[in-house]
C-alpha cells in the first residue's frame, strides 16, 4: 500500500533528542528552543517567533492576545479544520463564516467585507495547502474596519506572498509542526508575532501568565503571575526534533516540489479535458508543495476514485467537511452569530438553512488528497498517475 503521508526522518532527530536527554534541559526554551525561534525570526523575517506545542496552541494564543471576549464576532473560512475557529470559540467568539474562491479554497476576500459587524475583532484567512490567500486585499479591509488579522499559516512553512514569508503579514501567525506538514516534530506548532503591541504579552501566555522570560533575561528581579495563560511552550524534545529538520529543509522541499510537479505535469491532460480541477496558484503566491490535491465533479465521483486507486492500494483521501454543517456549529447557538440564520433539519442532519458557501461545499464533496512524502519514489509517482488515467479514461 502506498500510504498517504510517510513522516521522513533525516537521521539526525533521535541524535538533538539525546543530546537535550543528556544536557539536562527537558521542559522547553532551551538551546534548541531557541535555535528553532532565532532561525524563523532570522530567515523569514518575523518580528518574535515562539515554539508551541501545536498549531492548536498557537491559534488559542493568537485568540488570547486579540482580547477576544464573549459575543465577539471572528471571520474565517468554513472549508479549514476546526482548530482555525475552536481556539476563538473557547474564547467565547461567534463565528461567521465566509465562502471559499471559485478557483482555490482559500476564502474568498470579495466576500468578508459584507461579513463586517460592530461585534467583529478579527478575519483569520487560512493559507490552504501553502497557498497564499490574497494578504494585500484582507488587510487592506482589516485597516478599514480597524480589525486584527491573524494567519492561520498551519501547513504554509516556507511558502510567500509577494516575497513576504506567510505568517509575516498579519498581525500574527500560526504555524503546525505535524507529522503531516513539510517539516515535522510528531506535533508541535509555532506563534509569529509581528506587531510589536503583542510582543511582551505573548511571552507572558506562554509562561503560564508570568514574567519569567523576563526574570531569566534579568529583566526583572523576581517573576511571578501577571496575566492569564497556559503550558503552552514546547517540551525541548520537540525542538530537538524540528531543529534536525530545519537544517535539512531545502533538500526536504526539492524534492516535495519534484514530487509535485510531477503530478501536476502528468495530471494536465485530464484537467484539459475537464476531467478534473488542478491546484490554482495564483500569481502573487509560492507553491511550497505542502500537498497535491485535485478536485472531482461530484461527490460520486470523488468517492469511486478513492474507492478505486484504495483497491489498488494508493491511500489517497478527502479533507475538510464544511464546518457551518458541523453538529456543534449548528447545535451551539452561543458559538453563531446573533443574525445566524434558522436552524432546520436538512434529510437527517441540523444544518443552517439560508447560509449558502457553495464553493466551501464543493471543495467539501470533490476535493482529493494525493501521497505526498520525501520518501515517495518517482515510480510511486508514475503508478498513482497510471491509475487516475486509467479511472477518467473508464479502462478500469
Amino acid at each position: 500500500m502506498i500510504p498517504f503521508n510517510k513522516p521522513f526522518l533525516t537521521g539526525k532527530e533521535a541524535h538533538y533528542i539525546y543530546k537535550a536527554v543528556y544536557d539536562g534541559k527537558l521542559s522547553g526554551n532551551g538551546e534548541f528552543t531557541k535555535k528553532c525561534q532565532k532561525f524563523f525570526e532570522d530567515h523569514y523575517g518575523f518580528k518574535k517567533a515562539l515554539m508551541t506545542t501545536s498549531c492548536t496552541d498557537a491559534l488559542e494564543m493568537a485568540a488570547i492576545l486579540c482580547d477576544i471576549k464573549p459575543g465577539d464576532e471572528i471571520i474565517a473560512p468554513s472549508y479549514t479544520f476546526v482548530s482555525t475557529v475552536l481556539a476563538f470559540v473557547r474564547q467565547g467568539a461567534r463565528i461567521v463564516f465566509c465562502d471559499s474562491c471559485k478557483d482555490n479554497p482559500n476564502i474568498d476576500p470579495d466576500k468578508i467585507e459584507a461579513l463586517i459587524t460592530d461585534r467583529t475583532k478579527v478575519i483569520v484567512p487560512v493559507h490552504y495547502a501553502g497557498v497564499a490567500c490574497d494578504m494585500d486585499k484582507i488587510m487592506d479591509i482589516a485597516n478599514r474596519h480597524n480589525l486584527l488579522v491573524v494567519e492561520d499559516a498551519a501547513q504554509s512553512i516556507d511558502s510567500y506572498y509577494k516575497g513576504k514569508a506567510l505568517g509575516s503579514i498579519g498581525h500574527l501567525g500560526c504555524f503546525s509542526f505535524h507529522e503531516t506538514k513539510n517539516i515535522i516534530a510528531g506535533e508541535g506548532g509555532l506563534l509569529t508575532i509581528n506587531d510589536e503591541r503583542f510582543i511582551r504579552r505573548s511571552e507572558i501566555i506562554w509562561e503560564k501568565g508570568t514574567n519569567r522570560s523576563e526574570f531569566f533575561r534579568g529583566e526583572v528581579n523576581k517573576y511571578g503571575w501577571v496575566d492569564t495563560g497556559s503550558s503552552f511552550l514546547p517540551s525541548e524534545l520537540i525542538s530537538a526534533f524540528l531543529w534536525a529538520q530545519i537544517e535539512n529543509m531545502d533538500m526536504i522541499q526539492t524534492r516535495r516540489k519534484e514530487i509535485w510537479e510531477q503530478y501536476y505535469q502528468g495530471l494536465k491532460p485530464l484537467a484539459e479535458k475537464g476531467n478534473i480541477q488542478l491546484p490554482d496558484i495564483p500569481d502573487y503566491a509560492t507553491n511550497n508543495a505542502h500537498m497535491f490535491y485535485i478536485v472531482c465533479r461530484n461527490l460520486s465521483e470523488r468517492s469511486a476514485l478513492i474507492k478505486y486507486l484504495k483497491e489498488h492500494d494508493i491511500l489517497s483521501v478527502f479533507h475538510y467537511l464544511s464546518l457551518h454543517k458541523s453538529i456543534f456549529y449548528t447545535t451551539h447557538q452561543d458559538s453563531r452569530p446573533n443574525n445566524c440564520q434558522k436552524i432546520e433539519m436538512v434529510g437527517d442532519e441540523l444544518q443552517v438553512v439560508g447560509l449558502d458557501l457553495p464553493n466551501c461545499d464543493h471543495f467539501a464533496d470533490c476535493l482529493v488528497r494525493l501521497p505526498l512524502f520525501y520518501e515517495l519514489s518517482d515510480k510511486e509517482v508514475k503508478y498513482i498517475l497510471d491509475h487516475i488515467h486509467a479511472f477518467f479514461e473508464g479502462k478500469i
